[in-house]
């Protein structure tokens, strides 16, 4: 058959990489403490550790947790440190910041983590599009960690992909 058609993309070289495959499994919590000061702008030591002490913490088992004050009060390091004492044996991951900043550091640990050394000399297409939370952060992490080994990097999808880096 002279005119079968023949997938080239199936055949290439080309590797991609989906971020959204790395996507963790668990809640990501937001955990606002302003409800634990005092008018909700002083923090009280005495009064915040009681209901630190007081508080279930299980509640949190497995779960991606930020903590926050939504108010303008001043929050000591240590407020923030107490709280992550607590969580540890249940969250999964504890910060300070937005819920943006915590899916940023969770794909940043996973990208750390992540072994490319497959990737060597192969040109590589980075999946752009995401039913999952993928932060724009971590296209930008991968990007960095594979530029050293890839042959190339491209991002998009294999029909439509955009050229962003050519080893010369």
């Amino acid at each position: 058959m002279k005119d079968e058609i023949i997938n080239r993309v199936a055949n290439s070289k080309l590797v991609t990489l989906d971020l959204e495959d790395y996507y963790p499994k668990g809640n990501r919590v937001l955990f606002d403490i302003k409800d634990w000061l005092y008018e909700g702008f002083v923090l009280r030591e005495k009064d915040f550790r009681n209901q630190v002490s007081e508080f279930d913490w299980s509640q949190f088992q497995d779960q991606f947790v930020a903590l926050t004050c939504s108010s303008d009060a001043i929050i000591p390091g240590w407020a923030y440190m107490l709280l992550s004492i607590h969580l540890e044996p249940y969250a999964t991951k504890t910060l300070v910041g937005t819920l943006d900043n915590l899916e940023t550091a969770i794909y940043q640990d996973i990208i750390n983590d992540l072994d490319v050394s497959a990737f060597s000399d192969k040109p590589i297409i980075i999946k752009g599009c995401s039913n999952k939370p993928v932060p724009q952060n971590a296209y930008i992490m991968l990007a960095n960690k594979l530029k050293p080994l890839a042959k190339s990097i491209m991002y998009g999808e294999a029909c439509s992909s955009v050229p962003l880096y050519k080893k010369k």
